[in-house]
């Protein structure tokens, strides 16, 4: 492979800072920045989430739901309400004999006064089914003049995702004027045309202006499903590059020393011969894998992935004892003081019968209690040390810090497992890394998302945990489920009841819109289920809240005070609450399969038969029912996981953003899995014949986030 053909700056026109463009004051460059955009090349990878089709005109007989379509017709009629809050509706005809309904949540009242009847109109949006046939909610529109004729548009509208404090049409100008400073082809282009992949797909600059300036006749198609020519050389470029940044990753973290732990193990013999259970067979296979590893004077990293309750904590509880038998000290971080101290009630029960000092050091451990702990671990008196983002704390030194155990990693921010992982090269060491999740990934994600990572799996759970139940039932059948929870309270058991966004209540892509939309939906059932329930004491939680709020209600319902918990998704990931056998998500047809599936692990933790039932509205697309059915069918979360990536459809909010992978600008770990064999050899190339290379198309989709890969 010759490299000199790149010799040009790749970045030509790429590295100019935004604020060089017209119209970008200080105050858009912030808000730019604060979404990653510092540089023209990062507008040019700034691509739209979907496109519009102003090209043409639908009669309103022949809308779809779900297809996105324009529009124009006449006002026949106008209704405000106040059912819930507010709404507008505005009923258009066009001689088509058929009528389209527009509805507003949003509205002024001089906008009410533009939708008088006989006024023309031309709208855009996505038509549902409604009470009296399609309807848009929040539609584009204008209003048009008696006898004007607007013209159409002659290409497809992109639509970007939006930016707080940049509006939309803003976005697309600054964007059009990036695509104008594109070098040619030979100067942007980093990968040579033989590199395995790359046959038969346009070059870098030839993808880029298709995507954001398709042509009318574009697959659409092929563009909403992301497998068009143009989005695939780009997905391949994309994944290459954080391939290639973990790699490089992976081979610098081989280059530092760390404690080899590797003494005798008898404390671990003795935390095992204690336990009231036996182990299973994946947890002894998955505890030799990392003692393995800490036997090794180069620092661990690996991932143990296992469903809820799979036993995971034990592991890391045996990994720990060899860390203390060397006379080292173990950091262990959850994501909430709640969960943080589940992990800590554990442990102690586990390692103070072995005599070893297990510190608390959180939030709320506050004055002489925190100046004491801050003491015990900085003189190695505590031997581990249990917490949340507290651990990472300036203030924190630890004595010889050699193990560090991260419970659902993506819940910190990349900045904060740096810090921890920062407290121990004290001796010139740093410390082994464990980190754990609950959340089962395929291995195909695995092998591009956590290339860094040696990843095991706790693929069995322990003997005696019941499967749970799953049905699926029609939201019609709601008052029997509220009989359901009455007889499971009045048999001192518990329950969950989970809200997701309501029909009437969608995001209307305002920020922080959606949360505020799903707490208000989980209020209104929260109140419903109080009324409703009059001997059962209810508790809510949703995001929100103040975290000492949702803290407090959710010991509450730990501790048995309360009966049923009214929540929004939050309890995803959460505590262990064994006496809490029922749970019901409202609206289980709108979350993908792995979310359904961490919700559920939330019952099951206790001996009484435990069983989840998923209230859907009917009718239910072919997609839900799949999920649903496949729900119905396992509670294997590897099989789930493996299903997630069949049955993922285009725009379907799963993978990445759900389990806390790296984050993508174009490239989707499920819909791109055929392309990693390519990825893989594509990268060995690189790094074996043209390594500066290698670091360009790194520099270009990852920037200085390299190091990030390591927290």
């Amino acid at each position: 492979m010759r490299a000199t053909r790149q010799a040009a700056p790749a970045l030509a026109g790429g590295a100019t800072p935004v604020s060089a463009l017209r119209g970008v004051g200080a105050s858009v460059a912030e808000k730019l920045a604060a979404r990653g955009l510092a540089t023209v090349q990062d507008l040019w990878l700034h691509l739209p989430l979907r496109y519009e089709d102003r090209t043409r005109l639908t009669p309103i007989r022949d809308l779809r739901a779900g297809m996105p379509a324009q529009v124009e017709g006449t006002v026949e009629a106008v209704e405000r309400g106040f059912r819930y809050r507010p709404v507008l509706r505005v009923a258009v005809g066009d001689g088509s004999r058929a009528t389209l309904v527009l509805r507003f949540f949003h509205f002024r009242a001089a906008q009410v006064a533009q939708f008088r009847p006989g006024v023309r109109l031309r709208c855009f949006g996505t038509p549902r089914p409604g009470q009296h046939g399609l309807e848009i909610v929040h539609p584009n529109y204008r209003v048009l003049g008696e006898d004007e004729a607007a013209a159409l548009g002659d290409s497809l509208d992109p639509v970007y995702p939006a930016i707080e404090g940049v509006g939309p049409a803003t976005l697309r100008r600054l964007i059009g004027q990036a695509l104008d400073l594109l070098p040619d082809a030979a100067a942007l282009e980093l990968l040579p045309a033989s590199l395995p992949g790359l046959a038969g797909l346009p070059g870098l600059r030839e993808s880029l202006l298709a995507l954001h300036r398709p042509p009318p006749d574009a697959d659409l198609a092929a563009l909403a499903a992301g497998t068009h020519p143009a989005q695939r050389r780009l997905a391949l470029e994309e994944l290459l590059a954080h391939h290639l940044s973990l790699r490089r990753q992976r081979l610098a973290q081989q280059q530092l020393s760390a404690r080899a732990l590797d003494g005798p193990g008898k404390l671990a013999r003795r935390l095992q011969q204690g336990l009231p259970f036996k182990l299973t067979g994946a947890q002894q296979r998955v505890f030799a894998q990392v003692r393995a590893d800490l036997a090794l004077p180069v620092p661990m990293q690996r991932l143990v992935q296992g469903d809820v309750g799979s036993g995971k904590t034990v592991v890391a509880a045996l990994a720990a004892t060899l860390a203390v038998e060397r006379g080292c000290q173990v950091a262990l971080a959850a994501p909430t003081e709640l969960l943080a101290e589940q992990h800590l009630a554990n442990l102690r029960t586990w390692l103070e019968p072995l005599g070893i000092r297990v510190a608390w050091l959180a939030g709320k451990v506050t004055g002489k209690a925190r100046a004491a702990a801050l003491a015990e671990v900085a003189s190695g008196t505590a031997q581990v040390v249990v917490g949340t983002h507290a651990l990472m704390q300036e203030g924190v030194a630890f004595h010889d810090l050699a193990l560090v155990i991260v419970d659902e990693q993506h819940r910190f921010g990349v900045q904060q497992r740096l810090a921890l992982r920062d407290k121990g090269p004290a001796h010139g060491h740093v410390p082994h890394q464990l980190v754990m999740t609950a959340t089962p990934i395929p291995r195909t994600l695995a092998m591009t998302a956590y290339a860094d990572l040696d990843v095991s799996a706790i693929d069995e759970l322990p003997p005696g945990r019941t499967p749970v139940q799953t049905v699926a039932v029609s939201a019609e059948r709601r008052p029997e489920l509220v009989e359901r929870i009455r007889a499971a309270c009045a048999e001192s058991r518990q329950a969950y009841w989970v809200c997701t966004l309501i029909e009437e209540q969608e995001d209307d892509g305002k920020p922080g819109q959606g949360m505020r939309l799903q707490a208000q939906a989980a209020e209104r059932t929260f109140e419903q289920l109080s009324q409703q329930l009059p001997g059962v004491r209810v508790g809510l939680v949703h995001g929100r809240m103040k975290a000492s709020e949702k803290q407090a209600t959710m010991r509450a319902f730990k501790d048995g005070a309360l009966g049923l918990l009214v929540a929004t998704t939050v309890i995803e990931v959460g505590v262990d609450v064994p006496n809490a056998s029922l749970m019901i998500v409202e609206n289980a047809e709108r979350l993908g399969l792995a979310q359904l599936h961490q919700l559920r692990g939330r019952v099951g933790r206790g001996a009484a038969a435990s069983s989840c039932v998923l209230l859907y509205q009917p009718p239910l697309s072919q997609m839900a029912r799949q999920r649903l059915e496949v729900l119905r069918q396992t509670n294997d979360g590897f099989v789930i996981a493996e299903k997630d990536l069949e049955l993922r459809g285009p725009g379907e909010l799963l993978g990445t953003r759900q389990t806390g992978l790296a984050a993508f600008r174009i490239a989707d770990l499920a819909r791109d899995a055929g392309l990693l064999p390519q990825v893989h050899a594509a990268a060995d190339r690189l790094l074996a014949q043209a390594p500066e290379l290698a670091d360009r198309v790194v520099a270009r989709w990852v920037g200085g986030a390299t190091r990030y890969a390591a927290a």
